[in-house]
């Protein structure tokens, strides 16, 4: 029969050396030969062993009262030398203050709690409620607070016992309500922001326009502003949620853009001030026109259909645009180009004198002349061919024998006048 002689275990350190009175913490014991523990003991108390190795166990350290024990290790090679190990009694949790000091009754919002010996708390309660621990230090312990009703008192419990109590009250989320929206229309693409005013409305959880959620950007308790959502052209109602429901509704309208086909008349003056029909669908809230940008003046809407305004000052052609609520109009469709033309002048009549019968053939020479629409001789309409830009072709009108001013007319006004002699039969 074989015999072996097993080392007696050795002890080096222990990590950590103190611990709770209650027990219940990690504790590890380094050393040799602890192989094949069969008991560790804190004083005369076994602990709970968890890993066992030739140099190193790890034990869950038993309760014990305030003061320093042996830890040892039994072996079948016989009780290791002793390490000293010190229950440090836990203080008792002091509460100072809680943030917010108040909540809904329905709970879930998360609350601070400030005070001293608040480590390894092992319940917070709002009255008999329990509160989920989310963080907990020395000082600060953060939870969600449960639901409940009234004003309840606020305790920490820990392994040195439990705390005074801080009250906290549950307060009823008045339901929100909606006074006005600003503006009360947009367009369909949305992203638009508008500005819900009313009572009650912290706290936000959702602002919805018909079923579809906008981003809300501002929350006061009398104001949000949201980026509106895309909708098709129709009326929603507005509605705010926060936790104590959901507003009254309020009516949006999202508007289709506004499209312009046609303008009378295309052409004018460089120094505006002509009155011009606009032509679209979509224009009851038009709210601007503009010529290449410049804004026109004295806008009045006739219909849906149509506008009339007094052009502004420009130059070249431009691009015609309509802004709504609901958009401003493009060039994509219809005929929306404005030119603005320089004021006719004349320089020369040849000939310049002519039979009083009428019948000449008479040339204007001059410049901005391609838009002539009239020429006059001492008032008296007169037939007439534009031929170029510097160049009108007139027939004379019957006069009587004398000197008449004779003037050419186009959209940016009348020319000077030049004189034409009617000379007697």
């Amino acid at each position: 029969m074989l015999f072996t002689y097993t080392s007696a275990p050795a002890l080096s350190s222990l990590s950590p050396a103190t611990g709770p009175t209650s027990g219940g913490n990690t504790v590890t014991l380094n050393g040799t030969h602890l192989s094949g523990a069969i008991v560790v003991l804190f004083g005369p108390v076994p602990a709970t062993v968890l890993t066992d190795t030739a140099t190193q166990i790890t034990v869950i350290a038993p309760a014990g009262s305030p003061s320093s024990v042996a830890v040892t290790v039994a072996t079948a090679g016989g009780m290791s030398n002793a390490l000293t190990y010190t229950y440090v009694a836990a203080p008792v949790p002091v509460l100072s203050s809680l943030s917010p000091p108040s909540g809904p009754p329905s709970g879930g919002n998360t609350v601070t709690i400030s005070g001293t010996g608040l480590s390894g708390a092992t319940s917070v309660k709002f009255g008999a409620n329990p509160a989920t621990i989310l963080t907990d230090t020395a000082t600060q312990i953060t939870v969600i607070a449960p639901a409940n009703t009234g004003t309840v008192n606020v305790t920490v419990t820990t392994a040195g016992g439990t705390s005074n109590a801080l009250p906290y009250t549950y307060t009823a989320t008045p339901v929100p309500s909606l006074s006005s929206l600003n503006p009360t229309s947009g367009p369909t693409s949305g992203g638009n922001t508008v500005t819900l005013n009313g009572t009650h409305l912290t706290g936000a959880t959702s602002v919805e326009f018909g079923s579809n959620p906008a981003t809300i950007l501002t929350d006061t308790a009398t104001q949000v502003t949201v980026t509106a959502p895309a909708g098709p052209p129709s009326s929603v109602g507005v509605t705010v949620t926060t936790t104590g429901g959901t507003s009254n509704p309020l009516p949006y309208f999202y508007l289709a853009a506004p499209t312009l086909s046609d303008l009378s008349p295309h052409l004018g003056p460089a120094t505006g001030g002509n009155t011009v029909t606009v032509f679209g669908s979509n224009l009851t809230l038009t709210s601007a026109v503009t010529f290449g940008g410049n804004p026109a003046t004295g806008l009045i809407v006739v219909s849906d259909s149509q506008l009339t305004m007094t052009a502004p000052a420009g130059s070249g052609t431009v691009v015609v645009t309509v802004t709504t609520p609901g958009g401003t109009s493009t060039a994509a469709t219809g005929n929306p180009y404005y030119t603005y033309l320089g004021a006719p002048t004349l320089t020369s009549l040849t000939p310049s004198h002519g039979a009083d019968l009428g019948g000449e053939v008479i040339v204007l020479g001059g410049s901005n002349l391609t838009y002539t629409d009239a020429v006059t001789f001492g008032g008296i309409p007169a037939s007439f061919s534009a031929i170029s830009d510097t160049q009108v072709l007139a027939t004379s009108p019957g006069g009587a024998p004398g000197t008449v001013n004779v003037v050419a007319h186009t959209p940016a006004g009348n020319s000077n006048t030049l004189p034409y002699v009617y000379d007697p039969s």
